[in-house]
């Protein structure tokens, strides 16, 4: 029995000139666990809103062809009735909560239906999602992983048996990403759900799904079973889509000659142990000893306290006694699970947050004595939503706006520069909010360093981007060099704290529990345990084979394990 069956939908947008959605024809079988993959713009998260009655229901346009969920023609039922066949949770989960307790929230859409078993119908979706125990705590209290969770308990209370989630992994820490995963694991294995995830990061998929739908155009490409469809190296990569670095890897050595060409790719790491079994580690030469650090301080943290005033119960303490430096010339990463303290670390370097004891200081000078004008030219924040940065109806004003107000006098000469250095120049009349993903996170990159700020901290610069747009974003880091002299990033991205930083410290609940290089603290395993962190996978394959290699890229990794 299918789940979703799709006959030849077309789809347009009110006022587009082509459809998102063009001629597709498609069967999702029941109890399936389908990722959808494709580039932006290919129309993954239209086809899901088709699902479940948004388009064209609240969402109009020129819609043609037919799309039957659970048996029930779309066109003919109304939203309400297909939100208890098709359970959706957004990229922007957070706006899914509406009650201020976790139980409230979860038996909310069941009180709404008038189901006079609405509370225990939420008391069973908190257990299925994992949140069994904290019905009573309001929801402010949860973690980014856990609200995550609460939205899909929200969704699942309804028992619907299709269950999309757009990016549910896109601002988690690794430990929280699991969770989600093993959730919708048990969802659909031990209670028959239906599940589909738009997902960018192939690792999970091949761990956890059982198809993959590749759209391109506006098309489905095809719809393949996992194994097979991350073999599809190179027509993955030219949409953007990198399969998994153990993929990648075999892909590249078998291009070499140096794995078999009749063997099938590896897609796992367990997998990857058997296909590199004949490879042996050559440790790559010895490189010269970095210089060493510089001594003078760019932020200092002395005995630096903070607490959050709680709703009920006690202050939630964040930092207690912190002494922390960060010298002029570190690229500093920040990493911890969601809540570890990152972004409150750094709201406090710029002033928005003020400790209850201890001080910061901001090149020897504490924050507090500094003006606001002064202190903006010294140190800019880089918001995780880059829409937070734009307050003017243009690229081009939101860029030049600090420059302007502070009487620069090359203020436009400078705001043409950085269009041009940040390939902006062609969008810089548009709107900052209706940009793409990557094009938001160029230009607010622009805006924090308009000024020259001796510090530039950027929270979470690659969140809910693909691996194409990360890359670039990425690149884009690594040019700013000459600009940017000290910069501390917040990231869950290992790659890029692999790649960019020279610096790592590791927060636990408020305390610095590891700080140095990349190979000191991913090559403690006791380190990686306790806080949630992952290192990339082509980092984990590499140790599965020889525990002391040291390998953070798949050029690394190509390098270093030879045939014998």
């Amino acid at each position: 029995m299918n789940a979703v069956e799709i006959d030849n939908l077309t789809y347009t947008y009110p006022g587009a000139s082509q459809p998102t959605l063009n001629d597709i024809s498609l069967q999702i079988a029941q109890g399936d666990f389908l990722a959808v993959v494709g580039n932006n713009g290919c129309g993954k998260s239209t086809l899901c809103k088709v699902l479940n009655g948004l388009i064209p229901h609240f969402i109009t346009g020129t819609f043609r062809g037919a799309v039957r969920v659970g048996g029930l023609n779309t066109l003919e039922s109304d939203v309400g009735v297909l939100a208890q066949k098709v359970g959706y949770v957004y990229q922007d989960f957070e706006n899914q909560i509406v009650r201020p307790t976790v139980l409230d929230d979860a038996s909310y859409s069941c009180l709404n239906y008038a189901f006079p078993d609405y509370l225990e119908r939420g008391r069973a979706a908190l257990a299925q999602c994992g949140l069994e125990g904290r019905e009573e705590e309001y929801v402010w209290q949860l973690s980014g992983g856990q609200t995550h969770l609460l939205a899909l308990a929200g969704a699942v209370s309804l028992s619907p048996d299709i269950l999309i989630l757009d990016e549910p992994i896109a601002q988690l820490d690794p430990m929280h990403a699991d969770r989600i995963y093993d959730v919708l694991q048990t969802l659909n294995q031990q209670h028959g759900k239906t599940i589909i995830v738009i997902e960018h990061h192939t690792e999970y998929i091949a761990d956890y799904c059982k198809h993959v739908l590749l759209m391109k155009d506006g098309r489905v490409q095809w719809l393949l079973p996992t194994g097979e469809a991350l073999q599809r190296v190179e027509e993955l990569e030219s949409c953007n889509i990198f399969p998994p670095q153990v993929t990648q890897a075999a892909y590249r050595l078998r291009e070499s000659g140096r794995l078999p060409a009749n063997v099938p790719l590896p897609t796992t790491v367990n997998q990857g142990k058997t296909a590199f079994s004949s490879l042996v580690y050559h440790a790559p030469a010895v490189p010269d000893a970095p210089p060493a650090p510089p001594e003078d301080a760019a932020v200092s943290f002395r005995n630096v306290s903070l607490s959050y005033r709680s709703v009920k119960g006690e202050p939630r303490t964040v930092f207690s006694g912190l002494d922390l430096t960060i010298r002029q010339g570190e690229r500093v990463a920040l990493i911890g699970s969601n809540g570890a303290g990152k972004s409150t670390l750094m709201k406090m370097m710029v002033g928005l947050l003020r400790p209850q004891n201890g001080t910061v200081s901001l090149f020897g000078s504490p924050i507090g004595e500094k003006k606001a004008e002064d202190l903006s030219r010294q140190i800019s924040l880089v918001y995780q939503n880059p829409e937070e940065m734009f307050i003017k109806d243009s690229i081009h004003a939101d860029i030049a706006y600090a420059m302007q107000v502070r009487g620069l006098p090359d203020w436009q000469d400078r705001t043409h520069a950085l269009l041009e250095r940040f390939r902006l120049t062609p969008l810089q009349d548009r709107d900052g909010r209706l940009m793409s993903g990557g094009q938001m996170r160029r230009a607010s990159l622009a805006i924090g360093v308009a000024l020259e700020p001796g510090i530039l901290l950027l929270d979470e610069p690659t969140a809910n981007l693909d691996i194409a747009t990360r890359r670039e974003i990425m690149g884009v880091l690594e040019d700013m060099k000459d600009i940017i002299q000290t910069a501390v990033i917040a990231t869950h991205d290992m790659q890029l704290v692999c790649q960019w930083a020279d610096r790592i410290i590791v927060l636990r609940g408020g305390q610095v529990v590891a700080d140095g290089s990349r190979d000191e603290i991913f090559s403690r395993q006791d380190l990686v345990d306790l806080v949630g962190i992952r290192p990339p996978e082509i980092f984990s394959m590499a140790r599965e084979l020889t525990p002391h290699a040291l390998c953070y890229t798949v050029d690394d990794f190509t390098n270093c394990f030879l045939e014998a």
